[in-house]
């Protein structure tokens, strides 16, 4: 057996951050939960849909791994990123690095690790790995998923290969800091200002608050989109509250990230974005509500009423994050 020393298997609420904790604390550096996401700008917005879907996501933060390379170029961390189509040289990336004494994050489809009680695929899943045996890989997953926990090496490897959405090739990584340790609070405001400028001004209309607001105009109309109501709109509301999301569609996070921030800096945009963000958390965690209640008695005015929250929501995150947007340098 071949165990990194001085691990702390920490699980948080969403499975990108419980990895970069389990790097970080090893390399020296603790950060709170919602900071890590915060200097990773990881909040956004995206309304999903396609014909191969059973049924629309709605999704509250970046794309898999773009907060951890944000975190890392942000704070001027070393990232080591390796990916590769053969099996066996996959397992050599990853346990060359265990060896040395350094836990690895992977990203993977979390369909295949035995210890998942929900059998979804979903290619964007990290974890970190600080173990092996002959048999099973040691692994840190969210407080949800268990923590510490393990697998079987068939399974990890099966995870690792899967191809489809949001998969990578294999991907591992390990982030090094220099021999400084970064002042992470001089790139609060930065990561802010990142965050707020990337979902006020979206490439497509599905994003940021263009996002939601078209979220708006559609969720009224999905007992005619979804195969199975009292199935499928269930399962939306559980993925926005507790697939790892933190609640309330990463909202929660966010805004006890900005009021981490709000005691290190004095600011009123800063303030008034915080304000707005708790708003926002409440507000969504009433659609996932109303969604969950739109299915269970298949009642269309839930949805109606939703759509309206969702209108609110749009112009409440707009408004919070123009404010945060003029945050002072």
């Amino acid at each position: 057996m071949t165990i990194v020393d001085g691990i702390e298997a920490r699980g948080l609420h969403h499975c990108e951050t419980t990895a970069l904790g389990v790097l970080l604390r090893h390399q020296g550096l603790d950060l709170s939960e919602p900071m890590l996401f915060g200097l990773g700008s990881g909040l956004s917005f995206i309304y999903w849909d396609a014909k191969s879907m059973e049924f629309p996501f709605l999704g509250g933060r970046v794309k898999p791994f773009e907060l951890t390379r944000n975190l890392t170029a942000r704070l001027g961390l070393t990232l080591l990123t390796e990916e590769t189509g053969s099996a066996r040289k996959a397992w050599e990336n990853v346990s060359a690095r265990i060896d040395v004494g350094l836990p690895v994050g992977l990203q993977l489809d979390s369909y295949h690790l035995d210890y998942f009680g929900s059998k979804v695929h979903f290619g964007g899943h990290v974890v970190a790995m600080y173990g092996y045996d002959e048999h099973q890989a040691y692994l840190v997953d969210t407080a949800q998923q268990g923590g510490a926990v393990r697998t079987s090496r068939t399974a990890l490897a099966m995870a690792r290969a899967e191809r489809g959405p949001m998969t990578a090739r294999n991907r591992s990584f390990t982030i090094t800091l220099p021999e400084r340790p970064p002042s992470w609070q001089d790139r609060i405001v930065p990561a802010i200002k990142a965050c707020a400028g990337a979902f006020l001004a979206p490439p497509i209309a599905n994003l940021g608050h263009r996002g939601i607001e078209k979220a708006a105009r559609l969720v009224p109309a999905w007992p005619h989109r979804v195969a199975e109501p009292k199935r499928d709109l269930p399962q939306i509301a559980l993925l926005m509250e507790k697939a790892g999301t933190g609640g309330a569609l990463f909202r929660a996070l966010y805004r006890d990230f900005l009021g981490e921030c709000a005691g290190l800096i004095d600011d009123d945009r800063l303030r008034t974005g915080h304000r707005l963000y708790a708003e926002a958390a409440a507000l969504w965690t009433d659609v996932a509500t109303l969604i969950d209640k739109a299915g269970e008695g298949s009642d269309a005015a839930c949805l109606d009423q939703a759509g309206v929250v969702l209108h609110d929501l749009a112009r409440i995150e707009r408004d919070a994050m123009r404010a945060l947007s003029e945050m002072r340098p």
